[in-house]
């Protein structure tokens, strides 16, 4: 007998889920991924990509019944998802898994909340289309291992479009044959590389990813075919863009191995590429402990591993985007303010004079300590050394940042960065109504109901 395909078992295991399958403890992180995108998108609406965004989206899509954030104008489904997940990911600020080392909820949360609306679903239906929808795209990645990302691919945008498919899928109650036609279709027409890091290009592809599942899903429900072997064939995901590695045990545990829960979920405390904040937290321990005066400060050294020197490569950033992405800013920031927040992010800030030296101090190197054992245990770890002007120097070291799954934030911590991008963005919405509606989603009638508004 054949053996099923990837796309067929994430297909097959994602149509029949139900809520009550699903473990408490799950659920609970589900929900928490939902209130901490909808508050990043919400900041996020501010940033000039997500305006762009936004406009292109209500020029060019069909109008719906989707609500659209920082907007009074309702789209189809599509477009929605597409402005949405730009504003989702626009700061950086959004959530990681480290199964295929993606931005999920950024993409999948969104493209779920516009198709809850145009369907009518409840809220019950969107977290069981969340939860789905991220743990197939997670299974997904971990099959590919996190080859596909060292490669050069920014997986978001490569894998994201599968767990939006998957979630669209599930809120359209597909069957299995045609979940697997939706994924196939949306496996062949995804792609994404790492250059995008620093633009505007890296929200929109997150857009893109989130719209393009959707659309998969939307066109399989009205008849449309796919390749079951978009994923594992000759000439498939697998082995044109993986060289081949791909861990098909890595399905056999859907439903049984929750990735919300392990490896887990890793939700920012600031908004930086998360490949700095293990160095950003260990910059703050030494500056608690010691009166650090920038202009005693001679050398700053971050010694990392190499896929944090790769994704942090602007040295002398101009930009928002650039600063999220540095090193140096990150760093001289943290020491400046004693933390990075949004209001780091202003290019005023970023271009401040004395910011600016301190950041001219700080080095980035990476070396045989990091040997495989080393970023095994510490995969965005980072050891940072202060040297003075009379010769003194104070180090710490870092393994995983405060807010990875391994030191995770608590509810009330989440609950305060909500609001604080809530606050942020000057949202109409009332934002303790709209936090405690997120928090029991799953009681709603509708998922309409979820940002005060209804669909017709």
């Amino acid at each position: 007998m054949e053996q099923p395909s990837a796309i067929e078992l994430v297909a097959r295991w994602a149509s029949r889920l139900t809520l009550a399958a699903v473990p408490e403890a799950v659920r609970h992180v589900a929900r928490a991924c939902l209130i901490d995108t909808v508050g990043v998108a919400l900041a996020g609406t501010r940033t000039h990509v997500a305006r762009i965004a936004r406009e292109y989206a209500c020029a060019t899509s069909a109008e719906g019944t989707a609500s659209v954030f920082g907007c009074a104008q309702r789209l189809a489904a599509p477009g929605a998802a597409f402005a949405n997940a730009v504003a989702a990911h626009a700061l950086d600020f959004d959530d990681n898994c480290d199964a295929g080392i993606v931005h999920g909820s950024a993409i999948v949360i969104p493209a779920t909340l516009a198709l809850a609306e145009a369907t009518g679903a409840s809220g019950s239906d969107c977290v069981t289309a969340i939860i789905a929808g991220l743990e197939g795209e997670y299974a997904v990645g971990a099959a590919a291992t996190r080859s596909l990302y060292d490669r050069g691919w920014w997986t978001t945008a490569l894998l994201g479009p599968i767990g939006a498919c998957v979630a669209a899928s599930r809120l359209l109650a597909l069957d299995p044959q045609a979940t697997a036609a939706a994924l196939g279709i949306a496996v062949c027409g995804a792609g994404g590389t790492k250059p995008v890091f620093g633009t505007d290009g890296k929200p929109l592809l997150a857009g893109r990813a989130a719209e393009a599942g959707v659309v998969a899903a939307c066109l399989a429900a009205r008849g449309a075919s796919g390749p079951r072997d978009a994923l594992d064939a000759d000439r498939g995901l697998a082995h044109l863009m993986n060289g081949g590695p791909f861990d098909m045990s890595a399905f056999d545990s859907l439903g049984s191995h929750w990735r919300l829960l392990s490896p887990g979920i890793d939700v920012k405390r600031i908004p930086l590429c998360l490949s700095s904040h293990a160095a950003v937290d260990a910059t703050r321990e030494l500056a608690a402990g010691h009166a650090l005066a920038p202009s005693r400060i001679r050398r700053i050294v971050c010694d990392v591993p190499p896929i944090v020197a790769a994704n942090l490569k602007h040295r002398h950033p101009r930009s928002a985007q650039q600063a999220q992405f540095s090193m140096p800013f990150a760093v001289a920031a943290a020491l400046l303010f004693g933390d990075v927040g949004l209001a780091q992010l202003d290019p005023a800030i970023i271009g401040d004079a004395t910011l600016q030296r301190l950041m001219a101090r700080v080095e980035m190197v990476t070396g045989p300590r990091w040997d495989d054992a080393a970023r095994s245990a510490a995969p965005e770890g980072a050891f940072v050394r202060i040297e003075f002007d009379d010769g003194g120097a104070i180090e710490t070291f870092c393994a995983r940042a405060r807010g990875s799954a391994a030191r995770p934030l608590g509810d009330a911590e989440i609950d305060d960065k909500f609001l604080m991008c809530a606050d942020y963005a000057r949202t109409a919405i009332e934002p303790q109504a709209l936090l405690q509606r997120l928090h029991r989603v799953e009681d709603l009638r509708r998922a309409a109901d979820l940002l005060g508004t209804r669909a017709a």
